[in-house]
């Protein structure tokens, strides 16, 4: 089986690995912590790892829009970074594919988890951030501007302060970040997501968000009719919590409620959709 690479740049860290087989496995990996430089420490710890893949995977933090990384503010010089250019400079002719980390986890989930034999699907995850993936006809869908999915930027109250006033309304309520922020400012202290999501700690504040997300979600579901809603992401660390009120919700309602269930992936999601990206450019 050829050797295939793949690259994942999230907010804090790179993940690098190198796979020999179609499948989720790993034969050799690597971590980079992002900063100054990031994609230049990235591609040369690459080389390290496998100076001569059949295929690289590319999964990035933020979308690509004309040529440049937008939405992407947490990264270091990544903002309107040139990275398909740069990723064909380093890489010449061997084929290089790009996409968004929720969208490649997405086609980990499609190649070999829980999307898997899906036509219509939803990948949703719930991490630090909010995104989610939508499938059609088996495959992800990008929209017109890279940016299909992107549903932290739904707003919850008509009129409130949006993407043009540099906010990002659902994310900013449900997303894992967010819980532990707004959980912070109510207790007085510092506190996690996965603390608040254990229970015992600010309740109202943990069903206010669970709630929202829950109706968010169905909407979305309303609109794009998938047969399987497919979560991820590192609030499922609660998902005896969460799920239930995503699939009661969505079964309240969704005309048609698609079956709802949890990622395969866990750990490392991103990275092993860079390899399912690198897999499909392979074929």
């Amino acid at each position: 089986m050829t050797r295939v690479l793949g690259i994942d740049v999230g907010g804090t860290k790179v993940a690098i690995g190198v796979s020999t087989a179609d499948g989720p496995a790993l034969s050799a990996h690597v971590r980079v912590d992002t900063g100054p430089d990031t994609l230049a420490r990235a591609l040369a710890a690459a080389r390290a790892l496998d100076g001569t893949p059949a295929a690289v995977g590319f999964s990035t933090c933020g979308v690509i829009r004309d040529g440049v990384v937008r939405l992407a503010p947490n990264v270091p010089g990544w903002e309107g970074l040139e990275l398909p250019r740069l990723l064909q400079e380093a890489y010449g002719a061997t084929p290089v594919a790009i996409d968004n980390d929720v969208n490649a986890a997405a086609a980990a989930e499609l190649r070999w988890g829980a999307l898997r034999g899906v036509s219509t699907g939803v990948y949703l995850n719930l991490g630090t951030g909010l995104a989610a993936a939508l499938v059609v006809d088996g495959r992800v869908v990008p929209g017109a501007h890279g940016a299909a999915g992107e549903i932290g930027y739904l707003q919850v109250t008509p009129g409130e302060p949006a993407f043009a006033d540099g906010r990002v309304p659902l994310e900013e309520r449900v997303s894992g970040g967010a819980l532990a922020a707004r959980g912070a400012a109510l207790l007085g202290r510092p506190v996690t997501a996965a603390q608040l999501l254990g229970g015992g700690h600010a309740r109202e504040l943990v069903d206010e968000t669970l709630r929202t997300l829950a109706m968010s979600v169905a909407n979305l579901c309303v609109v794009l009719d998938p047969e399987r809603l497919v979560v991820g992401g590192g609030m499922m660390g609660a998902a005896e919590l969460i799920l239930p009120r995503l699939v009661a919700e969505v079964g309240r309602a969704v005309p048609f409620a698609p079956e709802v269930r949890p990622a395969r992936f866990a750990d490392d999601a991103p990275l092993l959709g860079a390899l399912a990206l690198a897999r499909a450019a392979v074929a």
